[in-house]
């Protein structure tokens, strides 16, 4: 009888250290989500910051260019910050419908992750 009971608390521990590593699992992905989510947002705000700016400037059709935002307030760019590429597109050129005057499209990129704005004008 003294085996069984060993073998029975041995197959109770693993089971309990399997269910333990799947929830640890679990977390650790969605946790890598959630991060992802807030890089997400930081490239959306880089493009957002881009098309802003275009529109202050109002630059000819067939411009492009580069900026950052300093997410890090150290006054120079670096692998911290996000970037922001803008391109002022003609009216009928690269998807660009004929009836509009021009188009801004402008790409945030913070890490790995890409979001883009495009808006007609």
């Amino acid at each position: 009888m003294r085996g069984v009971s060993l073998y029975i608390a041995l197959m109770v521990m693993g089971i309990l250290l399997a269910l333990a590593l799947g929830i640890s699992t679990i977390l650790f992905s969605q946790m890598r989500v959630m991060e992802g989510m807030g890089d997400s947002v930081l490239a959306f705000y880089a493009s957002n910051t881009g098309i802003e700016r275009e529109l202050y400037e109002d630059n000819a059709t067939g411009t492009s260019y580069s900026g950052y935002l300093d997410l890090n307030q150290n006054g120079v760019q670096d692998g911290d910050d996000s970037v922001y590429n803008v391109t002022v597109i003609a009216a009928g050129g690269n998807g660009c419908p004929a009836e509009v005057n021009y188009c801004i499209k402008s790409t945030g990129i913070y890490k790995e992750i890409r979001r883009a704005i495009r808006i007609t004008r």
